[in-house]
């Protein structure tokens, strides 16, 4: 394998104002650009209307968790304007349990910073989106899995995991998109994947490569590479990981090697926290800090499935919520695991396997479009 806004604080400069989102801590928000703009209305939905946009233009909203200083605030995302008043939605105030909202919005996908090949920096965008703040866990895999199973859908694998709240891990590409629709069926929501082009027969059997995606259906899914990317950022631009520029086991569960990463911090071996007994292993979902949107585990203690099958380009086959290649071999994974070096955990990193292929470094998180 290679592999929020409730009430004014500060008047405008080239920024349209500084909010305060009552979620997850304390949070600040402001708008900067071209031109200066003026915030008109924020909605209970976490709708931000502002005018004076420049069409054709790009503004950025940017986040910081305190005020005094002003020093710190980091890009949130991006926003294209073809209006002069314009409509995001930048933050979700409900959300669906245990997940968040990624607003929508341009990013660059990929970087520069490791001579990544197939990881040439792209602008992207991606439409607003919810995904899981923490991986699947084992106990939530069995859940879903005893529906499915009762349901008339078939694993080649029943996953494992090192404790309930540990990640579920050993689940194969094919394992993980079934799950999906078991999950949005016991949820009482459309499921996302079928075995026909008219999207009828719901995808919950066999291993097959011919899986056809409702892009629209409110269910869960795989994220696409993009999405996976974005998420993982946090609203950071250009950085390493999904909090900055270097790395150290404080912060992820991964293979520690100082020697040949100048980015990483250690110390050496794999996570000392988790390496205590004959084999090491995965940390408990949530253990480490979360990134930007709140998201936890976007690097290290196992690779993430995504849907796209691999491509030696990014972006394919549209910019605009690209979802890979038409067809290929083998399917991304993303954000590395326990048992890899801090270069396979790195945001920009894409790395791939086979669809049937699912051992201890394989998990997931779900998302869901708005």
């Amino acid at each position: 394998m290679r592999t929020k806004l409730y009430r004014l604080f500060i008047t405008l400069a080239l920024f349209a104002g500084v909010h305060e989102v009552a979620a997850q801590g304390a949070r600040f928000f402001r708008i900067i650009g071209p031109t200066a703009t003026t915030i008109t209305a924020f909605g209970a939905d976490g709708t931000l209307v502002w005018t004076n946009a420049q069409p054709g233009a790009t503004y950025t909203v940017q986040t910081v968790t305190s005020l005094p200083g002003g020093t710190n605030w980091l890009d949130y995302v991006q926003l294209p304007t073809t209006n002069a008043v314009t409509t995001n939605q930048v933050v979700a105030f409900n959300p669906p349990s245990g997940m968040a909202l990624v607003p929508a919005g341009s990013f660059t996908m990929g970087d520069n910073l490791d001579s990544e090949g197939d990881a040439i920096p792209t602008n992207i965008y991606v439409s607003a989106f919810y995904v899981d703040t923490n991986l699947v866990n084992y106990s939530q895999w069995q859940t879903v899995y005893a529906y499915a199973t009762n349901h008339g859908y078939g694993f080649d694998d029943a996953g494992a995991g090192k404790a309930a709240n540990h990640p579920v891990q050993t689940v194969n590409w094919y394992d993980v998109v079934k799950w999906n629709n078991a999950r949005s069926q016991q949820a009482g929501l459309t499921a996302v994947y079928y075995t026909d082009a008219g999207l009828t027969q719901v995808y919950t059997n066999g291993d097959t490569d011919t899986v056809y995606p409702n892009w629209t259906a409110n269910g869960y899914r795989l994220p696409t590479e993009a999405e996976w990317e974005k998420a993982a950022r946090g609203g950071l631009s250009g950085q390493r990981f999904p909090w900055g520029d270097t790395i150290s086991e404080s912060q992820a569960n991964y293979n520690g090697d100082t020697a040949d990463y100048t980015y990483d911090l250690g110390p050496n071996g794999y996570n000392a926290a988790f390496d205590t007994g004959d084999y090491p292993y995965t940390s408990p979902v949530g253990y480490f800090a979360a990134n930007g949107y709140g998201l936890y585990d976007m690097a290290g203690n196992v690779w993430e499935w995504c849907w796209d099958w691999y491509g030696t380009r990014i972006g394919q086959p549209t910019t605009t919520n690209p979802t890979g290649p038409a067809t290929g071999s083998n399917r991304v994974v993303r954000g590395g695991d326990w048992y890899y070096n801090a270069d396979m955990v790195r945001c920009a990193d894409r790395s791939y396997v086979g669809p049937s292929i699912g051992d201890s470094g394989f998990g997931l998180r779900c998302v869901r479009g708005l």
